[in-house]
């Protein structure tokens, strides 16, 4: 026999020829035979069985004569033929088919779509009412270009593909199919005869599901087809879930950039008159538990707040914008927004742990009074603001602005104690969370705010520095995003 599915040797096609007529005659009387048994004819089913010896009998002659290697298990060896004393009278009834008990079984289950493709038209046909008998819908191909063709325009579940065929062979068909990303996962089991194992193996290899040797074992054939027909229901449903969680992966995402935007939106603009003040922020993630705010409570006081929610994500942004929303808009009854003892005083009772999924935030507030050129500062649990200033001769010191006091949402009543400082002409403020100096570097060393604040005395001051600190930030944590969210705000008096 050739290597080749398309180019078998003269003996195999002769084989392959002469077994053609038999396999139908054994096919159509198998199912002559199912119909009589379901209608009580009795003398029907004794002839059929007749036909179906003398044609077994007649596939053990071929293959015996013409070599034929055997598959154990695959097909039952002919019985022995009948002598006149083994009438049909003698023998004992026949034992109802397995098939037979439910025949619409696998349409029940599956409801499968099913091309048959073969050059012969009673193969095709005989095929096709085997499967139509279970309830399962069914196509023919008489070649491979057609059935390609049927393939790109029309679902199916299963194609039943037979190896010997004229120009375009099973092997190539199947070989197209599994190269093509919209039929590849069509199962494919191969129609073969009992010579073409080799051919057989070939398209295993080449991705197709199984084989059926021919004749077609009734039982063989069902139970073959089930498992391939459930193998794809399976893998449908589980691209229909995976479908369904890439639509709402997809409309997640889109909900968290259009939040994402709104938290930007709120953040308040730059501004250069009458004070300059400008920031920097960059969540960890695509939403932050960052938050800050700026504006002028009156004429002559400016208020500065930064807030640091623990954790990321959905929840702490929420919260987030919840509060600096809340401080925004001045809506902490009976509170005075230019004390910021007061104000965190009263963030603390209105945003209690317990009430917002055991979530807490820290807090920076100041408030700068202008004709005083005074600051007046409280901290809950947040880092240190630092004041920077310069010197005649150019030296810049920095202070580090920070009241004791505890993470605001933990414990109700707290107190928040005040403290003010003197703001010197050309100073400049910087109010930031601890994602500004607490990242971890490539080496594994955690900087130090010490560091941090160094370089702000350098930097600090300058055009750019906001834009110096963000990568000397990035150049130390290495590649990837921060670890925490990135704030800081800028005030220059």
């Amino acid at each position: 026999m050739s290597d080749s599915p398309s180019h078998p040797d003269p003996v195999a096609q002769l084989r392959h020829d002469l077994r053609t007529p038999v396999n139908q005659i054994l096919g159509y009387s198998e199912m002559l035979q199912e119909d009589a048994e379901a209608a009580g004819h009795a003398a029907y089913v004794a002839d059929l069985q007749k036909i179906q010896l003398a044609a077994r009998n007649l596939l053990g002659i071929v293959n015996s004569k013409l070599n034929v290697p055997a598959l154990a298990g695959v097909i039952p060896p002919p019985a022995p033929a009948a002598t006149p004393a083994q009438t049909i009278a003698h023998r004992p009834p026949p034992v109802p088919r397995a098939e037979a008990l439910d025949e619409t079984e696998i349409a029940a289950k599956f409801n499968g779509q099913v091309l048959v493709v073969d050059d012969n038209e009673n193969n095709r046909d005989m095929l096709a009412r085997r499967l139509q008998r279970h309830g399962l819908k069914v196509d023919t191909a008489v070649d491979g270009r057609q059935a390609l063709e049927v393939v790109r325009h029309r679902p199916f579940d299963l194609v039943l593909l037979d190896i010997m065929m004229p120009e375009l062979d099973g092997y190539s068909v199947l070989q197209q199919l599994k190269a093509d990303p919209l039929t590849r996962h069509i199962p494919v089991i191969m129609i073969s005869a009992l010579d073409e194992l080799d051919s057989v193996i070939r398209c295993i290899e080449a991705g197709a599901e199984d084989y059926l040797p021919k004749p077609f074992n009734p039982i063989l054939l069902r139970a073959r087809i089930s498992a391939c027909l459930e193998k794809k229901a399976l893998r449908d449903a589980e691209q229909r879930h995976l479908q369904t969680i890439e639509e709402t992966k997809r409309r997640l995402d889109a909900e968290i950039a259009e939040a994402a935007r709104y938290v930007a939106s709120i953040l308040p603009p730059p501004v250069a008159t009458p004070l300059c003040v400008d920031w920097k922020y960059q969540p960890s993630t695509e939403l932050g538990g960052d938050a800050f705010g700026y504006h002028w409570i009156d004429s002559e006081h400016f208020a500065i707040y930064l807030l640091d929610v623990c954790g990321h994500g959905v929840g702490a942004s929420l919260l987030s914008v919840t509060a600096i929303n809340v401080i925004r808009s001045g809506a902490l009854p009976q509170t005075d927004f230019r004390d910021p003892g007061a104000v965190l005083a009263a963030l603390n009772n209105a945003f209690p742990m317990e009430r917002q999924n055991d979530m807490y935030f820290t807090m920076w507030y100041g408030v700068y009074h202008r004709p005083t050129r005074t600051l007046r500062h409280a901290s809950g649990g947040h880092p240190p603001a630092l004041l920077l200033t310069s010197s005649a001769t150019g030296a810049v010191t920095s202070v580090r602005l920070r009241s004791p006091g505890l993470i605001i949402g933990s414990m109700a009543d707290i107190a928040y104690a005040s403290q003010t400082c003197p703001v010197p002409p050309g100073a400049t403020l910087l109010v930031l969370c601890d994602g500004c100096y607490e990242i971890c570097c490539a080496d594994g060393r955690v900087l130090e705010f010490d560091e941090f604040e160094k370089f702000m005395q350098t930097h600090g001051g300058t055009p750019a520095g906001l834009e110096r600190l963000q990568a000397w930030v990035h150049e130390r944590h290495g590649a990837g995003p921060l670890d925490d969210d990135f704030s800081i705000v800028r005030i220059q008096f």
